[in-house]
């Protein structure tokens, strides 16, 4: 699949630079975002690549491929079948491309929805890498839905991932994510620990990742956010609020699946503590911060 132009809604976080990856790129983009600032700030920066619209309706009406970035389920269903919404001017057998990280039963069904009402084809492609993986062009891509369809939008993939693996049929892409952020949110929550442990018993966290590092506890996340608890960053990359909502999901995909899950459990539960006390715009670092009440009366992660 060839394509010259591509449609795209969402310009948070993730969504602004892989926008510019793809006009990079060479692709012309019809872009709709809910600010309209963001669209026209990224039209500025590139005019003969990007071309705002009013309307998701407007961004369906002019290609044959949209891509969704956005914040959570009720916004993608919205996008794609509210009012103005991608399905009402969809080109017929239109691919959508959903970086989005949902529960996989609500995938299946819009994806369903998106069949039925257009002819087209709906994957789910939710990423990891963050935003300096999106801004690099190295994210991973887990991808759900009809094989023949994800390999040829790969090159297109290509402009901002290193990794595309198709997980599975419709839903399979974000159930890789919801793994995906079980061992992220979990490991995060562990260094949250070790950090408050260092700092108690007197050991310098700021040296921690140095002197641990090619151990068996270093990771990307220790050397990235074990810093950043320390010394809270000026910008959040990743938000308290979007991890609670991706671990809301993690928990629907356990209760159908039958799995227990104690140790996310109880990470969600520190996650919802932090939004209750203000830090819901925080950067996931900041969980080092919140105080949660235990059998043993009130500690800090």
């Amino acid at each position: 699949m060839k394509a010259s132009s591509v449609g795209f809604c969402g310009l948070g976080k993730m969504g602004t630079p892989i926008a510019k990856r793809l006009a990079t790129a060479g692709y012309t983009l019809h872009v709709w975002n809910r600010s309209p600032q963001k669209t026209q700030t990224l039209a500025e920066a590139a005019p003969l690549s990007v071309a705002a619209c009013a309307t998701p309706a407007d961004v369906a009406a002019s290609t044959d491929i949209v891509v969704l970035c956005l914040a959570d389920g009720a916004a993608v269903e919205a996008v794609a079948f509210g009012a103005d919404g991608l399905a009402s001017r969809a080109r017929g057998g239109a691919t959508v491309i959903d970086h989005t990280t949902l529960a996989p039963s609500l995938t299946r069904h819009l994806a369903h929805r998106w069949r039925e009402q257009t002819g087209g084809v709906w994957i789910d492609a939710p990423v990891s890498g963050g935003t300096a993986g999106a801004a690099a062009g190295t994210l991973s891509v887990m991808a759900g839905g009809e094989a023949a369809r994800i390999v040829a939008l790969e090159p297109l993939l290509g402009a901002y991932a290193a990794r595309v693996s198709r997980m599975g049929g419709s839903g399979a892409g974000h159930a890789t994510k919801l793994v995906n952020q079980t061992v992220v949110m979990t490991t995060i929550a562990a260094l949250a620990e070790a950090t408050r442990l260092a700092q108690r018993v007197g050991i310098d966290a700021c040296r921690m990742p140095a002197a641990l590092q090619g151990g068996w506890a270093d990771s990307v996340l220790m050397q990235t956010l074990m810093p950043r608890m320390v010394t809270p960053p000026r910008d959040a990359t990743g938000t308290i609020r979007t991890m609670l909502k991706d671990l809301d999901a993690v928990e629907e995909l356990a209760r159908d699946s039958g799995t227990s899950l104690p140790v996310a459990a109880l990470v969600r539960r520190w996650l919802e503590t932090a939004v209750a006390q203000g830090f819901g715009e925080a950067d996931i670092s900041q969980i080092v911060r919140v105080e949660i009440d235990t059998p043993t009366g009130p500690c800090l992660l």
